[in-house]
């Protein structure tokens, strides 16, 4: 029995060639959607937290993004484990790129996700959606400890408490399940 499997797309330029050895992992947009077209892709998403002194949650960190159709959505801190990228490495590395790098982020020392999503393409398998691709996601509660001031696609940052954060109107506002993994996450720390 033989499987038929699509090809590498061609190198045409420079964002195509080989990855450089000081970037290991980075895929070009071409080589990400031949592999999100065959295999799960592992992902970390990070739900920011501050604490009191007794290490209760006291906000919720959600950022705002703006969608290509103009619409606002609530998100979690979320990408790509990269190839060669150990799970704390690839935490730390978003929390800071979406976070900034003054945001300290206090990595929890297991590192064991406190929930895991299963996202598919198709509606109706789970309750997480990924229309781009079956992606697996490691969901941390991660203490947030210094200032923030969110970089790439993201607008901002808003700090609710976990009443807010949980409440049916924040909830909604996370797109492809996410509404649940937050209020599934946040569970697991007693809110």
């Amino acid at each position: 029995m033989s499987i038929d499997t699509a090809e590498l797309p061609d190198a045409d330029g420079p964002e195509d060639r080989p990855t450089p050895a000081g970037n290991p992992g980075w895929l070009s947009d071409d080589e990400l959607s031949f592999v999100r077209g065959r295999i799960p892709v592992v992902y970390i998403e990070a739900v920011p937290v501050r604490l009191d002194g007794t290490g209760r949650v006291t906000e919720v960190g959600l950022l705002l993004r703006g969608t290509p159709e103009g619409e606002m959505t609530r998100s979690l801190v979320a990408g790509r484990v990269r190839y060669g990228e150990t799970l704390r490495e690839a935490l730390f590395r978003h929390l800071e790129n979406d976070l900034g790098p003054m945001a300290f982020p206090q990595i929890p020392a297991s590192i064991v996700p406190t929930q895991v999503a299963e996202y598919f393409p198709m509606p109706g398998i789970s309750a997480y959606v990924d229309a781009r691709q079956h992606a697996i996601s490691l969901v941390y509660v991660v203490s947030v400890t210094g200032t923030c001031n969110p970089r790439q696609d993201a607008l901002e940052i808003t700090w609710m408490s976990p009443e807010e954060a949980l409440s049916e109107e924040t909830l909604l506002e996370l797109q492809g399940g996410r509404g649940t993994l937050l209020r599934q996450a946040l569970a697991s720390v007693g809110c």
